[in-house]
């Protein structure tokens, strides 16, 4: 085997790829600073004792980890940077009010999302802090929104979901909490003939509300069939209100929204109403959030939290082929012609001088190239190849 190869799933981030990316991250980052989000910058690795709290099993099993050789301790290295920032608000920064914090970085996965998926993410993101209202769930979800528009990302849809209705209707039955996990799996996945068997022993009210929940998915008239199918517990018909509300804010910003009461990805993470973005003909989420109130108790303060993250890796081959094009200019110390270059460089254009006349230079990326017309040095369309 050669040994310059790179692991399974692990790639170098290249030129067309690599620009693409950190134009998002500096439009992304910009966008939640325009709203009051502080940038944040956690550490790579630390202890699992804190890199771990409060997060799921299946984030555990996506976590490298290794010896510090320093102090004999667990370290891990982060598949997840919402956890750190939740450390940070509670346990650090420990501030009374709302605290707003963004990010943008690299996570490492032992295991890929699934079977497209890089084992080396890059994650931007914001977290709201200290405000349970269904207000910082819209702001956050808002935010989601305007970050996918800036990727101008065609056919994106927001699927909406709450935790909390499964809680309430396992409460129906003890028996169904005891079954909770496989419950959870059977709905994810839509898979009724898993769902049958695993509720057949219920409470007839359990066992009913269960099974609808598998087919409650589809446009904003799912919310009206759930009031009718499901029973009327408050916490259910609470959970309807906001996701009716959170319906109102897609709608308003112009967002493709669709209900799907059986998406319950990290629900033992999530406490409130989730969403997942997606865009037409591609397989995976290219943005997940929700709320994730009490996070921060294990650092030793239980804050309300919402929020989300995306992964600019799958956004960037999304676009893949639409990298910014560039001006071709020739060679040579011409003052006109280094004047117009200083111009456009100045208003954000790409310009690639040549060297000499026969410098190899690949000029593919460039659309436009500068040329002497009428003795006027003009940018004009490029017809070479």
């Amino acid at each position: 085997m050669a040994h310059w190869l790179l692991p399974e799933a692990i790639s170098d981030v290249l030129p067309g790829e690599a620009q693409c990316l950190e134009q998002l991250r500096r439009a992304a980052l910009d966008l939640y600073r325009s709203y009051g989000y502080e940038l944040v910058m956690p550490p790579l690795l630390e202890y699992t004792d804190s890199l771990l709290t409060g997060v799921g099993a299946d984030l555990d099993l996506r976590t490298f980890k290794l010896v510090d050789q320093i102090s004999g301790r667990l370290l891990g290295l982060r598949a997840d940077i919402t956890p750190q920032v939740a450390r940070i608000d509670a346990h650090i920064l420990n501030r009374a009010g709302v605290a707003r914090l963004c990010y943008a970085a690299s996570v490492l996965h032992a295991r890929p999302l699934h079977p497209l998926a890089t084992r080396e993410p890059f994650y931007v993101g914001a977290e709201l802090f200290g405000h349970a209202s269904l207000a910082a769930d819209a702001e956050v979800l808002e935010l989601a929104v305007r970050s996918l528009a800036l990727a101008e990302v065609e056919g994106v849809r927001f699927d909406l979901g709450h935790t909390r209705i499964l809680r309430a209707l396992l409460e129906l039955d003890p028996s169904a909490q005891q079954l909770a996990e496989d419950i959870v799996a059977a709905l994810s996945a839509k898979d009724a003939a898993a769902l049958a068997p695993l509720t057949a022993g219920l409470a007839a009210p359990a066992r009913a509300a269960l099974r609808a929940l598998i087919r409650l998915h589809g446009d904003d008239h799912v919310l009206a069939a759930a009031r009718a199918e499901l029973p009327g517990r408050p916490a259910v018909a609470a959970a309807l209100d906001e996701l009716q509300r959170l319906v109102e804010v897609l709608r308003r910003l112009g967002a493709a929204v669709n209900i799907d009461l059986a998406d319950l990805h990290g629900f033992r993470y999530h406490t409130g109403a989730t969403f997942a973005a997606y865009a037409a003909g591609w397989p995976v989420a290219l943005a997940r959030g929700g709320r994730y109130d009490d996070i921060g108790r294990a650092f030793g303060r239980a804050r309300p939290a919402t929020g989300f993250s995306i992964d600019l890796r799958e956004l960037a081959r999304l676009r893949e082929g639409a990298a910014a094009r560039a001006i071709l200019a020739p060679a040579g110390d011409d003052a006109g012609m280094a004047s117009l270059v200083e111009k456009l460089r100045a208003a954000g254009e790409i310009v690639v001088r040549r060297l000499d006349d026969d410098d190899g230079i690949d000029g593919k990326r460039c659309d436009r190239e500068i040329r002497r017309i009428a003795g006027v040095w003009q940018v004009v369309a490029r017809t070479e190849p």
